[in-house]
């Protein structure tokens, strides 16, 4: 019986072994078959990403170059091309487009800053923005007090490993304050890459430095490359036909990222440029006389306003405030209602000129101080033109002002006084 039992248990072992590595071998076959599809995949990935750099560099040339002076050299890369300036050591423009294909791109940095092999007079390098020594064995670095600011943000390439590092290249470079580069500037890259994003349209780009005559060179540098005062980055949305021109002078940036929105007719005067030379004359025309900027905003900054520059005599608008926050003087303050909220306990807090979570100067009215006003300031005060006169306090970083009576309100272009 015992014999009988053991043959019963090992026929049962021999099967289960059989049937473990029946499952073994074809877990194998499939993991075969995986690597073989995801070997054809990366070749697929491949072939796809040197056709679209491929379509891209013939799109700049069709529609995205400025145009050349005489003088320029076009250099080519796989998805960016630039005139080079020998004299200041940086790009006259960078000229490249914001793919779709950022939707699904997902390159990191490569940080592979490296000289220009296509610049022929030899471009910018790094001891153009600091000196490093090896001192007992570590690396120690002498900066010259500017960022390398990309002028085609790396960003914009994350779908393309060789489009990415070739971003790295110094002839893409221009000497950056870092509260410039890292704040105001990457805040007006993230912008444009946003509109891809929301809008899922490819854009034309066009950034570069104002190169003119009387800039200072870093006197660090090895090739003293000049440090611009102003930079514009230009964006042509050409499926519906919209663009806008950002002029953006070189320093810490004090106003919205807007604010600084003028038409491409207005920056060629400026640089001296001829910008999208290449389009039909009418759309030519149209574009470039855009001073329309709200549909380069995210969906939920369209309400926001610019604040305002002609200021009425001894007023200031909602970004000089900031300056008063804490002083105890009385300001009269100038700006855009673009938002208001009545609480349950009916206290009014209203926005100028931007809305919440990105307020930049906000009201508040009390609950128990609105039998001082003969109109509901929840709804008369939106959409209209004010000036609040009060003392500006800090409320949660928000310059903000507490408003006990309507006497201390003023509408601009209205009747209402």
């Amino acid at each position: 019986m015992m014999k009988r039992l053991l043959i019963f248990i090992g026929l049962i072992s021999f099967g289960i072994i059989s049937y473990a590595q029946n499952l073994e071998q074809k877990i194998d076959s499939i993991n075969q078959q995986i690597s073989s599809y995801q070997g054809k995949i990366n070749i697929l990935k491949t072939g796809k990403e040197s056709l679209m750099l491929a379509y891209l560099r013939t799109q700049i040339k069709t529609y995205g170059l400025p145009k050349l002076e005489e003088g320029d050299t076009l250099i080519e890369h796989k998805a960016m091309m630039l005139v080079y300036s020998e004299k200041h050591e940086q790009a006259k423009w960078v000229a490249h487009i914001i793919s779709t294909e950022i939707l699904d791109g997902g390159e990191g940095r490569s940080n592979d800053f490296r000289v220009d092999p296509l610049v022929k007079t030899g471009s910018a390098e790094e001891k153009d923005y600091f000196i490093k020594k090896t001192v007992n064995g570590k690396k120690q670095y002498e900066g010259f007090g500017y960022d390398r600011g990309h002028l085609a943000p790396s960003a914009d390439f994350k779908w393309s490993k060789q489009a990415l590092s070739e971003s790295y290249f110094y002839s893409n470079m221009s000497p950056q304050l870092a509260t410039f580069n890292r704040e105001g500037w990457a805040k007006l890259e993230g912008l444009l890459r946003n509109y891809v994003y929301e809008n899922k349209v490819p854009l034309f780009v066009v950034t570069g430095p104002v190169l003119t005559d009387d800039l200072s060179p870093i006197l660090k540098s090895k090739n003293q490359v000049s440090v611009p005062k102003f930079f514009f980055k230009i964006a042509y949305d050409k499926q519906n036909s919209k663009a806008i021109c950002f002029l953006v002078p070189h320093k810490e940036l004090d106003y919205p990222i807007e604010y600084y929105a003028i038409s491409i007719d207005s920056a060629e005067a400026f640089t001296g440029i001829d910008f999208f030379a290449n389009l039909n004359d009418s759309i030519e025309t149209l574009i470039e006389a855009e001073t329309e900027y709200k549909p380069f905003l995210p969906q939920k900054g369209r309400s926001d306003i610019v604040p305002i520059r002609d200021l009425p005599k001894n007023c200031v608008n909602t970004v000089q405030a900031r300056k008063f926050v804490g002083t105890n003087k009385k300001v009269k303050v100038c700006g855009t209602v673009v938002s208001t909220h009545k609480s349950k306990k009916g206290h009014v807090f209203i926005n100028l000129d931007k809305s919440f979570p990105n307020q930049i100067f906000s009201i508040t009215i009390w609950g128990s101080n609105m039998v001082n006003f003969s109109y509901k300031p929840e709804s008369e005060l939106t959409g209209k033109r004010i000036c609040v006169t009060g003392k500006v306090i800090d409320y949660k970083g928000t310059p903000s002002m507490y408003i006990e009576n309507e006497k201390q309100i003023k509408f601009l272009d209205s009747k209402k006084k």
